[in-house]
């Protein structure tokens, strides 16, 4: 006649002592892994907020430089496009300057934060370009 055991048959290699070994392995790396990837996606926000903030000033010095532009072409373009743009940034500053040959177009803006412990970075772009001006033709 058979012996019965009372404890039940166990079919894989672990032990007792491994039992809730997988549970606790993935309470200690979910957190870091979710911490990097969130740190990613931040890294991209703050990419992306910089190009909306070169775009802005880009724009702003292409409306500027304009023969005969009013003198706040510039800055009304650049905040007309951070407003179609760029709703998620705060503390923006715009600034366009210009002189006779140059006109210099900076946009200033504090990033969008997904983690409450990170706060977002100031990021300031500046545009430097040429003003268009009428230059008559000379007589050979």
């Amino acid at each position: 006649m058979p012996r019965f055991s009372r404890e039940p048959r166990r079919t894989g290699t672990a032990s007792r002592k491994d039992a809730g070994a997988m549970s606790i392995s993935l309470a200690l790396v979910f957190p870091s892994v979710l911490v990097l990837i969130l740190l990613t996606v931040q890294g991209a926000l703050w990419w992306y907020d910089r190009q909306i903030a070169l775009t802005a000033a880009r724009e702003g010095s292409e409306a500027q430089r304009l023969f005969r532009a009013d003198p706040a072409a510039g800055d009304t373009q650049a905040n007309s496009f951070l407003d179609r743009v760029g709703s998620g940034l705060t503390d923006r500053n715009v600034s366009v300057t210009s002189s006779d040959t140059t006109v210099t177009s900076t946009v200033t803006v504090r990033t969008q934060s997904l983690l409450p412990f990170l706060p977002g970075i100031r990021i300031t772009q500046t545009v430097t370009a040429p003003v268009e001006r009428f230059v008559p033709a000379t007589a050979p």
